[in-house]
């Protein structure tokens, strides 16, 4: 619960704070990023580090399903697939292996800050009991690797490979896929599983190009300069001088790391964080003794409820999404409150619960002046939230420094970073800079020209914004299925995992009507089309002037909340209505006529698809 309001709470003098942090902040070009696509200076940074390239011959074959990206919802497309009869689906990847963003985040400290009971999937079809109540990125690789080896999702698939066009032939009822390997083959279905989190972010910052020292990002960890490996010390830092840009959700994962290993850490920061409780701890021995079938999915159901402010009996998860995040999301409204005094209790609320970030701050943080500049100033949803234990107490470490730069860094040099005139010096600068945003148009995720019908392509059928059916499929893209995500008129959740279970589902269990009905092509009617995105608008929640009170960040589009478009809103509005939109996708299959999709049936000529 929020912490009670301080005696001498003043709204306006807040109020003010917050707006000051906010201008501190809203420099031109603090946010511009490096295209590292088509910059080769920068290309360096996308490699793989962790599996070595193999060479192959390129493929030319004909298959029932390509799914692109072999992350999460991937994984789940391909086993919901599999089991609704699908036996030939080819997974393409820009990795070595399969885990989606768990095979490139790699850096020493992460863990995931959803309750691993709930974040991995699949846990009750695969008997696993997760070691910790938040697990490690190396404990969450190996389930998806479990999973994939469980359902045979490798065999087949193209990794370290990159799709540069996927073009429908009117004529073969077939989408031909091109590939930066020389591939070129086609497929009755095209399952875009690209993941929302999915293009590293480099900023650009003057002089990046001339430092001298190693330089890598987060998601490209170089154990080869640091030493050590996943989950282990790090040997070779002894006497080096690190910097680390970034303390968002990456960043505050590995200082501690850094600190123990590292002669001098420089901790670079633009805004803080608001820092809450992890509490982590072993899974209890007894866990799994009395679990009934269905307990993740229930639990994951207690946990999307609470987010979403419905009544629950029990919190079976209890941690601080379901007390903070959920409660300033879902400020209680009594019986006949005005507009007005609803507003004013949702600040009131909200204050209190920064109150205590800013208190745990201090009384973790030693020095007065590093502990007032890790104070987050701002309302609670302005920043993606961060969990974690160990961040704040490592600044109480001699040989960790906080460099607070609200305006950025100045410029990169041979031998280090300047901020506010002064040089520091460093032999290692560490990117921890995170990802383009959730809201990043699905055309740019993509990565690749994709070609509708008539050769309009995704680009320019989605260039003003998304037009679709459920937020999975697109009129003039024939057996194209994108799995839901943030700004494609869906819906959004805390807890990812759980949206892609649904996502998965509706594609298993479509392919398969369409299969036992002897469809060959599908696409969206126009009507259907309209009709969905006509929801999606008359729903949006239009929350330009709260966002435009908040520090800039990747959630209200860099202090330019304004550029939000109407068009990429869920369903239901806000954040949208997970189980209304569950029960309308499950009513759709169920009745399994596929209303408001236009039907083909045609003479297959590449012989047994399956």
């Amino acid at each position: 619960m929020s912490a009670e309001l301080p005696n001498d709470y003043d709204k306006a003098a807040v109020r003010a704070r917050y707006e000051a942090e906010r201008d501190k902040r809203l420099v031109p070009g603090r946010a511009d990023i490096l295209d590292l696509r088509h910059d080769e200076r920068f290309a360096r940074y996308l490699a793989d580090p962790f599996t070595e390239m193999e060479d192959r011959d390129p493929v030319t074959d004909d298959t029932e399903v390509v799914i692109v990206g072999g992350g999460i919802g991937g994984l789940l497309a391909g086993v919901q697939l599999r089991e609704h009869g699908v036996a030939d689906i080819r997974i393409i990847d820009h990795a070595g292996g399969v885990g989606g963003t768990w095979y490139w985040n790699r850096y020493p400290g992460i863990m995931c800050d959803v309750e691993s009971y709930i974040y991995m999937p699949m846990l009750e079809e695969l008997g696993y009991i997760p070691k910790d109540r938040y697990a490690t990125g190396g404990e969450i690789l190996g389930h998806l690797q479990r999973i994939a080896e469980r359902y045979d999702l490798e065999r087949n698939a193209l990794f370290h490979t990159g799709v540069t066009d996927a073009t429908w032939l009117e004529d073969a009822g077939r989408w031909e896929v091109t590939t930066d390997r020389g591939d070129r083959f086609r497929s009755r279905y095209y399952v875009l599983a690209v993941g929302f989190l999915n293009l590293l972010k480099l900023p650009d910052i003057p002089g990046i190009d001339e430092f001298r020292g190693a330089a890598f990002h987060t998601a490209r960890w170089d154990y080869d300069y640091t030493g050590g490996a996943p989950g282990e010390p790090l040997t070779k830092l002894d006497g080096k001088r690190v910097a680390l840009i970034g303390t968002g959700a990456t960043g505050i994962q590995c200082v501690k790391p850094l600190a123990e290993a590292a002669e001098q850490v420089y901790v670079v920061q633009r805004t803080p964080s608001a820092i809450g409780v992890r509490g982590n701890r072993p899974t209890d021995p007894g866990f799994g003794e009395n679990l009934e079938p269905g307990w993740q999915q229930a639990r994951m159901d207690n946990f999307e409820l609470i987010m979403s402010g419905n009544p629950v009996e029990e919190n079976l998860v209890d941690d601080a999404w379901t007390h903070h995040f959920a409660l300033v999301s879902n400020p209680p409204r009594e019986p006949g409150m005005s507009t007005k005094d609803f507003l004013r209790n949702a600040e009131e609320l909200d204050f209190g619960i920064m109150e205590e970030h800013r208190g745990r701050v201090e009384d973790l943080v030693e020095d007065p002046e590093t502990a007032e500049a890790l104070k987050p100033w701002y309302r609670y949803r302005c920043k993606r939230p961060c969990f974690h234990d160990d961040f704040l107490p490592a600044f109480n470490l001699p040989n960790v420094d906080l460099v607070a730069c609200p305006a950025g860094i100045e410029r990169i040099t041979e031998d280090g970073l300047v901020i506010e005139g002064i040089e520091y010096e460093v032999d290692c600068i560490v990117f921890g800079s995170g990802f383009e945003p959730e809201f990043t148009p699905l055309q740019r995720r993509v990565g690749q020209e994709v070609v509708g019908r008539d050769g309009v392509t995704l680009d320019q059928k989605w260039g003003d914004g998304p037009s679709s059916l459920f937020g999975m499929l697109s009129r003039g893209f024939p057996n194209l299925f994108v799995m839901p995500a943030p700004g494609q008129q869906a819906v959004i959740t805390v807890n990812y995992t759980e949206l892609a279970v649904l996502g998965a589902e509706f594609i298993g269990r479509t392919v398969e009507i369409l299969r036992k009905g002897g469809v060959s092509v599908f696409d969206v009617s126009a009507e259907a089309e309209s009709d969905w995105v006509q929801q999606i608008l008359d729903a949006y929640v239009d929350a330009t002037a709260f966002l435009s009170t908040c520090t800039p960040s990747r959630l209200n589009n860099e202090g330019n909340p304004e550029g939000m478009n109407p068009l990429t809103g869920s369903y239901g509005g806000g954040r949208g209505d997970f189980f209304a939109y569950r029960d309308l996708l499950r009513e759709w299959l169920d009745a399994g006529d596929c209303e408001g999709l236009e039907l083909e049936a045609r003479p297959d000529t590449t012989g047994d698809d399956t």
